[in-house]
């Protein structure tokens, strides 16, 4: 039972074994996850796939989101988080009388939190993400075209010659996509009710999400249980 009002920065609390979060993310509208330059379909931007031709959520986009909302509880909770995606301040260093690198401000080698898990230029991270893959098959799912056309924002009119097609799911199919977080060993104990509580404030993925794409729904399963999210449980004085 972990409240992230009751967590300090403590890192001889880490997380032993490897532990695996399986994530199903449930479409509630249409995905439009747009693989720009890609070729054998009439779409200006198709969906990404995999070898299979299934669509997919790239392991890589969660985790650039998930990092970003972990940072934002972080610098709420009170705690030092370096700044992206510049290498300099993500790792603050400066070389010492003896010529070797320390982080300014202390005596050797320090990382922030989120660093720590996610890693920063010369740190691994300790979180791994796989792509969500959508559980049918393609030949199941129909390609999806949604037309749309490029704004003049200073004369507030439509483009000539500007109409582009987005390739999409469908819509309001309930479609599933399946993965898994890994969370290596050597975490702060701080990293799983972050990304608990991170994955709850993603609400959508993908391309024109302010048009109503994209937008989903999460449930984990972790320790042969399956649990919807709860913010409630993950507020100060909650349960997580």
């Amino acid at each position: 039972m972990i409240s992230l009002s009751q967590l300090t920065e403590n890192t001889s609390d880490d997380i032993s074994p490897e532990t695996t979060l399986s994530l199903t993310a449930t479409i509630d509208t249409a995905l439009c996850v747009g693989a720009g330059g890609s070729t054998g379909s009439l779409a200006d931007k198709p969906m990404v796939r995999n070898a299979q031709g299934q669509l997919l959520i790239p392991g890589s986009q969660l985790k650039g989101r998930l990092r970003h909302e972990c940072e934002k509880f972080a610098r709420g909770l009170g705690w030092e988080v370096f700044t992206a995606p510049a290498a300099q301040p993500l790792y603050p260093r400066e070389e010492n009388a003896s010529g070797s690198l320390r982080q300014i401000g202390g005596n050797g080698p320090y990382h922030c939190l989120i660093s720590r898990i996610f890693g920063n230029p010369v740190l691994p991270a300790r979180v791994l993400v796989d792509d969500l893959i959508c559980s049918l098959p393609a030949a199941d799912l129909p390609d999806v075209l949604r037309p749309g056309v490029t704004i003049n924002r200073r004369r507030r009119v439509a483009e000539d010659a500007k109409l582009f097609l987005l390739e999409t799911s469908p819509a309001n199919a309930q479609l599933e996509f399946q993965g898994h977080i890994h969370l290596l060993p050597g975490l702060p104990i701080q990293a799983k009710p972050l990304i608990l509580a991170g994955l709850q404030h993603i609400h959508a993925l993908g391309g024109s999400k302010s048009a109503g794409l994209g937008w989903l729904t999460w449930q984990v399963k972790d320790s042969a249980k399956t649990t919807e999210l709860n913010w409630d449980r993950l507020l100060p004085g909650g349960d997580a």
